[in-house]
């Protein structure tokens, strides 16, 4: 059995795509672990609120596929499109490193192909 970890493409205002900077130097989107009990929307809305002090509504799935993480640990992915609700004045929680805010035709290099593929999907890229 593998984790499972529920991530979201989710825009600023200005169309920028939301990342953050894990331990690993890896961008990555926001979302985290599923618990008991939670649905995949119920978990990537909690997250987010947790990773960045934002809301937002959690919309159609987009991908699922098995990441390894490091060499010899697999986590199971999933990925939902994500739409604003209220302001956008995130608030970096001790999880991430940074947040970044890049224009999708500019991602940075050091994010993993699998996110990559899923923003490509969500902005019709």
């Amino acid at each position: 059995m593998f984790p499972v970890s529920i991530k979201g493409v989710l825009q600023s205002p200005e169309g920028l795509v939301v990342l953050m900077l894990n331990e690993r130097e890896e961008w990555e989107l926001p979302g985290g672990r599923i618990e008991l009990g939670e649905t995949a929307p119920q978990c990537l809305a909690r997250e987010i609120v947790e990773e960045l002090d934002v809301e937002v509504a959690v919309g159609e799935p987009l991908d699922s596929y098995l990441f390894e993480v490091i060499p010899g640990k697999h986590v199971f992915i999933a990925t939902y499109r994500c739409q604003l609700l209220g302001g956008f004045v995130p608030t970096i929680s001790h999880e991430h490193k940074e947040i970044g805010l890049f224009d999708p035709a500019q991602l940075p290099a050091n994010l993993p192909k699998g996110y990559r593929d899923s923003i490509g999907k969500a902005l019709g890229l």
